[in-house]
């Protein structure tokens, strides 16, 4: 039998599920895509229970799911998907079926969470007392682990919800907010609010200069309510060429000189890429069986 660890990424598109072992080394993986809860999770069990067949034994089993989700362990519904925009997915108990399945200990978050705590162990915020992660994909979540764990408080942060200036006017496509950060800037929200796909806009297209101001706009109240000393800005939409740069000085414009940085450091140092690449999610799931 070999010895592993069992990890889930739930994502809105997809659950990323392997096996790995302590020090992060992947032994099985697999993508299941995200259908309706009843589909994608008794994939998930199959995948899990064909790895024990061969041979691999594990205890532990961390996830790091998509939400918003219940992280009260006192609550009825601890481990749940509460009321998320993703269609047939509130109200669904994650962690209960896997539980009762495998037996093992289960270390359960969101899944940016997890990729803040995972990139603040091994990755681009390593030796940081406030780190924040930022997915901008299909949503927008955000992640904070401050002084070497991720912040719940009365929920979690859903930073993707905050209210940002909406100069342009876009409706926006959050079903809750509206023009919110994720009902702006989502690529959900660029292919609704641009009527295509953000992957196939042209380099010189208005959107991306209207992207870059809605994501400059969150990274200087980021910086001026937690201090963090990272801001990694992950998700599909970010692997735009220029993007990060032109969010860099953007938020400079903004902050118009107003924080005072060391002086051997600038914005350039703060807001990131992920050092973990497309694996900060999984390893994420590592990092919280590890807390």
């Amino acid at each position: 039998m070999k010895d592993c660890i069992a990890v889930i990424e739930a994502g809105g598109t997809k659950f990323n599920c392997a096996l790995v072992t302590s020090d992060g080394e992947f032994l099985s993986e697999t993508r299941i895509g995200t259908t309706t809860p009843e589909q994608t999770m008794a994939e998930v069990i199959s995948y899990f229970r064909a790895q024990r067949e061969q041979g691999f034994a594990f205890s532990k089993m961390g996830i790091a799911s998509f939400g918003p989700v219940d992280l009260n362990p006192a609550s009825a519904t601890y481990g749940y998907i509460t009321a998320t925009p993703k269609p047939h997915w509130s109200n669904t108990d994650l962690v209960g079926p896997l539980k009762r399945e495998f037996g093992c200990e289960i270390a359960f978050d969101t899944d940016v969470n997890g990729a803040a705590l995972a990139e603040s162990l091994w990755g681009a915020a390593t030796g940081t007392d406030v780190a924040i992660y930022v997915t901008v994909g299909t949503g927008i979540g955000g992640g904070i682990v401050i002084n070497g764990k991720p912040v719940h408080g009365l929920i979690h942060p859903e930073l993707g919800h905050m209210l940002l200036p909406n100069r342009h006017q876009h409706a926006g496509a959050c079903p809750f907010h509206g023009d919110c950060l994720e009902g702006l800037a989502s690529g959900a929200a660029m292919g609704q609010i641009w009527q295509q796909a953000a992957e196939t806009l042209e380099d010189d297209h208005p959107a991306w200069q209207q992207q870059a101001e809605v994501l400059a706009a969150m990274c200087h109240n980021l910086l001026v309510t937690l201090s963090p000393q990272k801001i990694v800005l992950g998700g599909g939409v970010m692997a735009k060429p220029g993007l990060l740069e032109q969010v860099v000085i953007l938020t400079t414009k903004t902050l118009a000189g107003y924080l005072t940085l060391p002086a051997d450091m600038s914005l350039k140092d703060i807001l990131c890429l992920p050092g973990l690449g497309n694996k900060a999610g999984m390893l994420g799931a590592l990092a919280l069986t590890q807390l």
